[in-house]
């Protein structure tokens, strides 16, 4: 897929199909800004053309040669510490693109010095810079494991997220200290919807007491729960209904662990905990009694939560702004994420990237792509992304949003957000 450069640049073709030494020339010594931006997007342009322009004045010609895979490495090594964030993000996504999938002891010197770039980019001074790394490379096996380490313990969810959630490289040990000692909000959730979550790793979360983390462990199928830390999780469930379901069809329960969740669930998910479990018949006969004493009370359902499972809410097509106003004005940071990205179809971790840049247009943009209103925008420009007052959008008249659709897409764009 093109980036945001070089789909901006696409089809205003100026050089010929099959350039020339001299046709390269040519763009260099007539100073046509449109057309060094067309060789400098060329993957068949001379590695000199590309040095060349990697120096150039406008952060249009340098992105596009950040962006492009055939700039020799001399011009990536200019470009790390250009002065353009968007460069910088534009070489980053790169650089994590090309990571070679081969072990250390196989690679070359240029390869060498494309982690020696990678590293750089890891410690960006900017959150979204180190989000594209960390998107490229969550799930590679073979980048080195301090980078991995480092992005993990970033206190930006953007940056953060995605190596907790995907990468490899991380040790129990780790896992466990990051749940211990992160500032990340949500990156206990992170670790806990890893495919695979050791038992030691679900204590670590249940001894987090961070309530969405807990619920992401128990939908985690992947997740081993010890019985002992599932009765921890039992005591505190009756007053956080979001656990309630999850619990219910959580695999290999034990009959002790069933009778106590029947005691707090609704008689719905008591009826789901006789059909999902293999019980004994003295269990079952007893749940089957406990639903059938629910009915005769007239206690036909459990009261609703006071607020609202974002999932269930978009579910029943209930999920808009008064909801998400309420998670936002109550700094419901993850709830606000969930929420804007079910909404938006964006991934979660764009909308993070996007907060940790504390962008007050490009969360205009977002609320606007998940059809929700500005003033929703400014909530969670106000209580979610702590927009410093300057920077923050506002309405226009009270209620509409200030930005054309063009230039909201154009924020979606610039933060790969234009799904």
């Amino acid at each position: 897929m093109a980036s945001g450069f070089l789909a901006r640049w696409f089809g205003r073709k100026r050089l010929p199909s099959e350039l020339r030494y001299e046709d390269a020339r040519r763009v260099l010594e007539s100073h046509q800004q449109k057309a060094k931006r067309e060789l400098a997007a060329r993957e068949d342009a001379p590695p000199e053309a590309l040095y060349y322009l990697a120096c150039d004045d406008d952060p249009e010609v340098r992105g596009l040669v950040a962006a492009n895979r055939s700039a020799p490495i001399q011009a990536n090594e200019l470009l790390q510490d250009d002065t353009s964030a968007e460069v910088r993000g534009e070489l980053a996504r790169k650089i994590a693109r090309l990571m070679p999938d081969i072990p250390a002891v196989e690679r070359s010197a240029i390869q060498d010095r494309l982690i020696g770039l990678l590293e750089k980019l890891a410690e960006d001074e900017l959150p979204r810079v180190r989000a594209i790394v960390a998107e490229e490379i969550a799930s590679c096996p073979t980048v080195p494991r301090a980078i991995a380490r480092r992005l993990a313990r970033d206190a930006e969810m953007a940056v953060c997220g995605p190596i907790l959630e995907y990468s490899p490289l991380l040790s129990d040990e780790d896992l466990i200290e990051i749940i211990a000692t992160s500032g990340a909000p949500g990156a206990a959730a992170a670790i806990a919807r890893r495919a695979c979550v050791s038992t030691s790793v679900s204590d670590a979360v249940v001894t987090s007491r961070d309530e969405d983390a807990i619920g992401e462990l128990l939908s985690n199928k992947g997740a081993r729960i010890r019985e002992d830390t599932m009765e921890r999780i039992i005591e505190r469930a009756p007053g956080i209904k979001t656990w309630h379901k999850p619990l219910v069809v959580r695999p290999e329960l034990s009959m002790r662990a069933v009778r106590r969740i029947a005691t707090f669930v609704s008689r719905a998910l008591i009826d789901e905990l006789r059909r999902t479990h293999d019980l004994d018949r003295e269990t079952a006969d007893w749940l089957k009694a406990r639903a059938q004493s629910r009915i005769e009370n007239g206690e036909e359902e459990a009261e609703p939560a006071p607020r609202e499972s974002i999932r269930d809410a978009y579910a029943a097509g209930r999920l808009g702004d008064e909801i998400v106003m309420e998670a936002a004005t109550t700094s419901q940071r993850a709830s606000v994420v969930l929420a804007v990205s079910l909404l938006s179809g964006v991934p979660a971790t764009k909308i993070e990237e996007v907060i940790a840049a504390q962008s007050g247009r490009g969360i205009a943009a977002l609320c606007w792509k998940a059809g929700l209103s500005m003033r929703t925008a400014l909530a969670i420009q106000t209580y979610i992304a702590h927009v410093p007052q300057p920077n923050l959008v506002l309405p226009r008249e009270g209620i509409a949003y200030p930005m054309t659709q063009d230039e909201m897409r154009w924020h979606l764009q610039y933060f790969g957000a234009d799904i």
